[in-house]
């Protein structure tokens, strides 16, 4: 009996950082609660809320608002060098991340880091990362617009097409766990897995949507792509969990 052909594996697979590939959110918090407090501001869930996925100078002014007397660019650079170093002593990986990762990297499937974190943050993410699963790295300071805008997606599926240059936008995939990183995502045409961590998911933001990526694998990812492929069908259900799709 022949053997059943392989399925088609995506072209790539464009990552999003915090609270996808890691558990960051809280090092972020602890970070930006911490300076609100040393300025007598006001610290509140709403404000914590409204940080998350953003851009960093996004959040920074937001912080100014709340009572933090500080530069831009010095809010930015306190709260990433908290991050920095809790990553450097481990790294917070969130389930099934490192394993997918793994996958990827083992079957040759380019990876593409796309955060709004700045570049010495996602860069110790990269370097930490299976070898060969983020070659691509693209960060928040290398753009003029953040997520919800598409443009940092855009950036990276361009930086992939120099490693391959036959990569199709409708064959890649992308993983987002937040509101504004699932709009980007989606805005710039990519089939997107949403995984939420902090904050809870519009049930059709994304091309499907997951609880968590463990147990999760390429195999998975190609499907994200079909998904994508027909999305004018009605929408359909995860057999194994029941996570919806459309």
């Amino acid at each position: 009996m022949p053997a059943s052909p392989q399925p088609r594996l995506p072209d790539a697979v464009l990552w999003d950082m915090d609270g996808t590939l890691v558990d960051t959110e809280p090092l972020w918090n602890e970070a930006q609660r911490e300076l609100v407090a040393d300025h007598g501001g006001t610290w509140t869930q709403q404000l914590a809320e409204s940080l998350v996925g953003q851009a960093l100078d996004v959040g920074a002014r937001r912080l100014q608002a709340a009572g933090v007397d500080l530069p831009v660019e010095r809010i930015i650079d306190v709260t990433i060098s908290h991050v920095i170093q809790a990553v450097r002593r481990a790294v917070p990986w969130r389930p099934g991340a490192l394993e997918l990762l793994q996958d990827q990297a083992a079957a040759g499937v380019p990876g593409a880091l796309v955060t709004m974190s700045h570049a010495p943050l996602a860069r110790v993410l990269a370097e930490h990362a299976p070898a060969g699963s983020l070659r691509i790295v693209v960060s928040g300071d290398e753009v003029s617009r953040g997520k919800p805008d598409p443009e940092a997606y855009r950036l990276g599926l361009s930086r992939l097409r120099q490693l391959r240059p036959d990569l199709s936008l409708q064959r890649c995939a992308a993983v987002e766990d937040s509101p504004v990183g699932v709009a980007a995502a989606t805005a710039a045409g990519l089939p997107t897995a949403a995984v939420p961590s902090v904050l809870a998911l519009d049930p059709d933001a994304g091309t499907v949507q997951w609880d968590t990526l463990a147990g999760r694998g390429l195999a998975d990812l190609a499907d994200v792509v079909a998904a994508h492929g027909s999305m004018a069908t009605p929408p359909r259900r995860d057999p194994r969990t029941g996570d919806g799709a459309r």
